[in-house]
């Protein structure tokens, strides 16, 4: 089910090539995606058996036009204002699906906040500091990757800020 890597093979996503070349140490956890689970974040963290709260999520919003990213736990949701906020912006809403694909280069359920196609800004929820390691997608549904959250946090340059809803 894991497979513990420093180097990823070839063909890895584009998140894992990054992690790969900023030499991250991280652990790629696949599992079978099920197209009818409802939530991909709960479903991940179910497969993996890890506690929801360090699994997160990567969402997409349009914060007064401008797309950011909201990594946040999949025990919770994203607080719109929050992200707002930690950007300095006023409003914000959730981006389009369609749109956030195609910036991101990922599909909805396997965004991923690493190897992103054009980086956005990203906040990271700051709870993810009370955890040595955090899972996100690793860039396909089916497919985590677990890191620090210091490792991320620099590697996607986000700003740390309380921006989830338990």
């Amino acid at each position: 089910m894991a497979k513990k890597s420093k180097k990823q093979q070839s063909g890895g996503t584009p998140a894992t090539v990054a992690l790969t070349a900023a030499g991250v140490e991280f652990t790629v956890h696949a599992y079978d995606h099920d197209p009818s689970h409802p939530s991909y974040g709960e479903e991940a963290a179910q497969a993996m058996g890890v506690s929801p709260d360090r699994v997160f999520k990567t969402l997409v919003a349009d914060v007064d036009g401008a797309l950011v990213v909201g990594v946040v736990p999949v025990a919770g949701s994203l607080d719109l204002k929050a992200l707002a906020a930690a950007v300095g912006g006023k409003r914000a809403a959730m981006a389009d699906p369609a749109l956030a694909e195609r910036t991101t280069g990922y599909v909805r359920g396997g965004i991923s906040p690493l190897g992103q196609r054009r980086r956005l800004p990203t906040v990271l929820d700051d709870s993810a500091q009370a955890h040595p390691t955090i899972c996100v997608s690793a860039g396909r549904r089916g497919l985590e990757v677990e890191l620090a959250p210091s490792d991320l946090a620099e590697l996607t340059q986000a700003l740390l800020a309380p921006i989830g809803r338990g």
